[in-house]
């Protein structure tokens, strides 16, 4: 998939990774794990819904010498499909229907 960005210039991206859902650390560690298996100069796409993904994927960036080369938001109010199958606290009536969806792409450093 290309995508063009604000500087109209190209980017081809190698590798989806959709965090939808989930919560802090593990849109991150999920970033860590594909980064490790993309090969350098190599850009990874990340879905993220959780706020925390805005603050925490610059930091592991500027972190592990890795470029964010964009992030937006894509849409806000996006109605979350909760898996059946996905562990629920008790109690947590309060739980979002919800979410602002992010996205992100990360270009992994040559080393």
């Amino acid at each position: 998939m290309t995508i063009m960005n604000t500087s109209t210039t190209q980017t081809t991206i190698n590798h989806h990774l959709d965090t939808q859902g989930l919560i802090c650390p593990e849109p991150v560690m999920m970033l860590h794990r594909t980064i490790r298996k993309a090969d350098a100069g190599e850009v990874i796409e990340i879905l993220a819904t959780d706020p925390a993904t805005t603050r925490d994927i610059p930091n592991f960036c500027r972190h592990l010498g890795h470029e964010l080369v964009q992030q937006e938001t894509l849409a806000e109010n996006v109605d979350l499909s909760i898996d059946p199958d996905e562990i629920t606290v008790a109690g947590d009536e309060d739980a979002p229907i919800s979410a602002t969806l992010y996205r992100y792409l990360v270009k992994k450093k040559n080393i």
